[in-house]
Formats: C-alpha cells, structure tokens, sequence
C-alpha cells in the first residue's frame, strides 16, 4: 500500500511502515495538486498534520484513498463524518504530543512573565540601563492561579509542569469535580487533585493566567471574546496553542490596549500562515509559528503511534 506522508513523518515512523511492507511518499504536494497526485500515484492512504487539509472535495476526488491519519490532536482540517461516511478509517495521535505542547506553554508563560520575547528583540537596540528598568518589573509565576480552559490531555500535563512550579490550577471542561495530577519527582510521583468546572463564566475573575486548549468550534465562534474579557481581573495573561479562531484577536487587542490583559503568548492564528501584522507585531505578544507539538520527541512519538494504528489496522505485507 502507498502511504503519502503530506506534512512529513519521522524518521521512526517511516522505517516502521517500510519494515511492515508500506511504500511511503514523503514528497510535499500543494494542496491544489494534491487531488491529482493522489489519483495518479494510487494513493492509499493520506497522512496530514495542520498545513494540508482533506475536505469533502478531496475525499470526493480521490476514490482510492482509504484511510486519512492526522498526526496531532486536531482533526478539524478534515472533514471526519464526511469521510468515515464514504467508508474511509480517520486516525489521530491524541496523546504524542501532549508533553511538548505543555512545555511550549510553560515558556511562553515565563517569557511574559519576565518580558523575554521583547528583550530578547531590544538588547542591542538601546541603553542598557534603560532597558534594566524597562524589563525589571517582572511577576514570578509561583503563587499565581491558572485557569486552563480543556482539561483534556494537554490541559493535564500543562496542569502537571504549572503545579510544579508552584502555581494554583483550575481546570475547565465538560464536567464538574476534582482531577488527579500526576507530577513526577526524580523517581517518586506526587498526586495532586486539582478542582474542574464546566462553566468558564465562574472561573473568569479568578486568573491571573489562562491557557486554552480546546478545538476550534463547529460554529466558529470565539472561546474567548468581548464578554470574557469583560469579566476578567486586570492585568491577566493569556496563551493559546489550541487553535486560532479561539480566541478573538480583535478583541484581545482591544483588551491589551485597555489593560484587561497586560501580556499575551499566541502560537496559533487566524488567516495562517499569514497571520494579522498588528499580533506579530505588537511588543505585549510573544509569538510563535504553530509549534506547540514540533519537538523531535513529539515527531518520532506522533510517527510511531501513526505507524501502529496503520499497522493494526491493516496488518503487514
């Protein structure tokens, strides 16, 4: 079977299909080609992470395909329904990149807590001394209460690495109760339960930090707009590695430009990969290019469960 590998795949991952009879196609397609190329080459399988997208037309065009497999949580780049429909299998690898995600959060949070993705920009630029007193009012995280708003898989490992540095979690999800986290210390894990909502309204006052991880809405609708921000302390900070469109960057911009929100870290956006100038550019928002999963570990992880769930599915050759 010819396995076409869109958005790449590791190393692991391709020699593990290859080891069990796969031939996998590594070459980039653009997406207006990608139709075409399937059918020509007799594609049978389609592996995607966010860049490439499988709508109901590429599903329509391409009769060969039988399964479509997003390396990532997100599957709102494929049409699901539409394609388990048509008979075809959809696969994703909901826990290989929890960790990475969580650790990208983890530094945006001390990069605006301490300025850093700003200082890092004006070092050379200007009076040192100047800059010194400019970037010496920082917060420490620890003490601090973070709202983590999907408490989903991600939302737990972050809640694991913020526990550890000190800070207090709440979770908000789709039910009401307390969670056990797992921290690991050297050898020794610590369970600790942290308290989940499923009402964001209540949990709003109360952050001094917040970070989303939720899908992008089926009706497209902002998690986060004009009226969570309303209800917000001043001062909080916010980052969203889940998706853009879950938060609305108009009104973030207006809640910077007020006070509500003194900071923000964004690694996902709207219109990618050409997101609004006016977010890239603004000193009170540490950006960065949708790279929450993109760790080494997280790639040979996301490969080798593609290569499983491929393998068990399908079996060898």
């Amino acid at each position: 079977m010819k396995i076409l590998a869109n958005d790449g795949i590791s190393e692991a991952g391709k020699k593990a299909l290859e080891l069990a009879g796969y031939q996998v196609i590594t070459d980039k397609v653009a997406q207006d080609e990608l139709a075409n190329y399937v059918q020509t080459h007799s594609v049978d399988m389609l592996l995607v992470r966010s860049a490439t997208t499988a709508r109901k037309e590429l599903i329509d065009a391409c009769p060969s395909l039988k399964l479509i497999g997003r390396g990532g949580v997100g599957m709102d780049n494929i049409d699901v329904s539409y394609a388990r429909e048509k008979g075809l299998t959809v696969i994703n690898t909901p826990a290989s990149s929890s960790q990475s995600v969580a650790e990208l959060v983890m530094g945006q949070m001390f990069s605006i807590a301490r300025f850093l993705h700003d200082s890092y920009k004006n070092i050379g630029s200007g009076d040192f001394n100047a800059l010194k007193k400019a970037y010496g009012k920082g917060v420490e995280l620890r003490g601090k209460t973070l709202v983590i708003v999907g408490f989903g898989r991600i939302g737990q490992a972050l809640a694991s690495y913020a526990l550890g540095a000190g800070m207090k979690v709440i979770g908000v999800g789709k039910e009401r109760g307390n969670i056990g986290i797992d921290l690991t210390i050297g050898e020794h894990t610590l369970t600790v339960d942290v308290h989940c909502t499923d009402n964001l309204s209540e949990v709003l006052p109360l952050a001094d930090y917040m970070s989303l991880h939720v899908p992008k809405q089926p009706n497209g609708d902002a998690v986060i707009g004009e009226d969570e921000f309303a209800s917000m302390k001043k001062g909080v900070r916010i980052v969203n590695a889940a998706r853009g469109g879950v938060i609305d960057e108009n009104a973030l911009l207006s809640a910077l430009e007020n006070g509500t929100v003194s900071f923000a870290g964004l690694d996902v956006f709207n219109n990618e990969p050409n997101p609004d100038p006016r977010l890239l550019n603004h000193p009170k928002i540490a950006c960065t290019p949708h790279i929450g999963a993109a760790t080494n570990e997280a790639q040979d992880r996301i490969g080798e469960e593609l290569a499983s769930l491929i393998i068990a599915q399908y079996g060898t050759f």
